[in-house]
């Protein structure tokens, strides 16, 4: 079959929840994929930063291949040989003291969710029932019921209500309002370090750190989720480590953790918050299974010994230098950390769409955010001579189209 024939497939059988540029994907090796009809792209979301290690990587693959064949799912109504070790190997990264496994990312802010106002309630003492956890606008957290009704963008609320109390909604960077937003019920910040879905937002120099002071100050618990911005996306291990003295009291991690290969989140924290919970409270038939610890221990491997996050810091400044001299009228911004970059186009360029759509005729994939920003986030094993050769297209694309 030609790819016109798995679209209309997929378009008869499956919900139209998504809009995907019309390429069908059969395989792919490192920052290449290859369409059905033979055609090579470079691809340039990383499956929203899930493939931060570049498609298929070997070892990764080689440690499921592996573990297949012994043992893939207990259930946690058992134990299992891989849990242990992988839930110390996170910990002792992310410098924390326990970790929950999940499965999706929507499922780890879930989890932090439940945790901060169990917390709120066991710990800080908030009266039942009054906790208040305090978000930001343009937020990207997931797309469950309960996260959704905290984010501002009105489709993803449309149609889905009612949605759960609880959240105080503040622009995104606004110190002030995070400060007057802080009362005696406030259990939690949760905030992405790095705006991803909303655009590759990224907060002025110094505010993670007072949001940090903040909290302790006020016996709130900041909360990062570095699902999208984490494990060297941005040319740090983790976002909030751009800036001194902001270390989160609790950690999302996802995405990029399995390399691509599984879904497989975590929470990671302080035993005085992750160990308000008892056998019972909360819990996930595939969270923690041997095949997920296997592939993402692994996965965070890769990350660490190949430098993931340096040459995302050295690259990532490379192509933001190249981007500065493309001549384009419809650019408005570039902005970018690491090799995680936004290129906003004037409304009147006619929406960044039509600019990926050019791209994926180059043969260059990429995504449209928040209809005017084109995202730019490669597999951080890229190698400068791609680099120069996405970049030839893109300033093609920009100052021809």
């Amino acid at each position: 079959m030609q790819s016109k024939d798995y679209i209309n497939i997929e378009d008869s059988y499956g919900a139209h929840n998504y809009l995907p540029l019309d390429v069908v994907i059969s395989k792919a090796d490192g920052v290449w994929v290859e369409d059905v009809d033979g055609k090579k792209y470079m691809d340039f979301l990383s499956a929203y930063s899930a493939v931060n290690q570049g498609h298929c990587h070997p070892r990764i693959y080689k440690a499921m291949a592996e573990q297949a064949k012994k043992l893939t799912l207990t259930s946690r109504a058992f134990r299992n040989d891989q849990l242990g070790n992988f839930c110390k190997q996170v910990t002792e990264l992310c410098e924390m003291d326990m970790m929950l496994p999940m499965n999706s990312g929507a499922e780890a802010v879930e989890t932090a969710i439940k945790t901060a106002r169990k917390w709120g309630y066991k710990i800080k003492g908030v009266p039942k029932d009054k906790a208040e956890i305090i978000v930001c606008s343009n937020n990207f957290h997931g797309r469950t019921t309960t996260i959704v009704g905290f984010a501002t963008e009105d489709q993803y609320r449309d149609g889905f209500g009612p949605f759960a109390p609880g959240f105080v909604i503040i622009p995104y960077g606004d110190y002030d309002a995070l400060k007057a937003a802080v009362n005696e019920n406030t259990v939690a910040f949760m905030v992405e370090p790095i705006q991803g879905e909303g655009g590759i937002i990224i907060p002025s120099k110094g505010y993670l750190q007072k949001a940090r002071k903040l909290c302790t100050d006020n016996n709130v618990l900041l909360i990062a989720d570095e699902i999208q911005s984490g494990l060297g996306r941005t040319g740090k291990l983790f976002a909030y480590q751009h800036e001194e003295n902001a270390k989160p009291d609790m950690l999302i991690i996802g995405k990029a953790l399995s390399g691509g290969f599984y879904p497989v989140s975590a929470v990671v924290s302080s035993k005085e918050v992750l160990g308000v919970f008892n056998p019972g409270d909360h819990g996930s038939t595939f969270g923690g299974n041997p095949l997920a610890c296997a592939i993402a221990s692994e996965s965070l491997n890769v990350i660490v010994e190949e430098k993931l996050p340096q040459r995302s810091a050295e690259l990532g400044a490379y192509m933001m230098e190249l981007l500065h001299t493309i001549n384009s009228k419809h650019v408005k911004e570039y902005r970018g950390i690491g090799l995680f970059i936004g290129i906003e186009l004037k409304p009147e360029a006619g929406g960044a769409r039509r600019f990926c759509e050019a791209l994926q005729g180059d043969g260059l994939l990429c995504k449209e955010t928040h209809e005017h920003v084109i995202r730019l986030a490669p597999p951080l094993i890229i190698s400068r001579k791609d680099i120069d050769w996405a970049f030839s297209r893109i300033k093609k694309v920009l100052e021809t189209l």
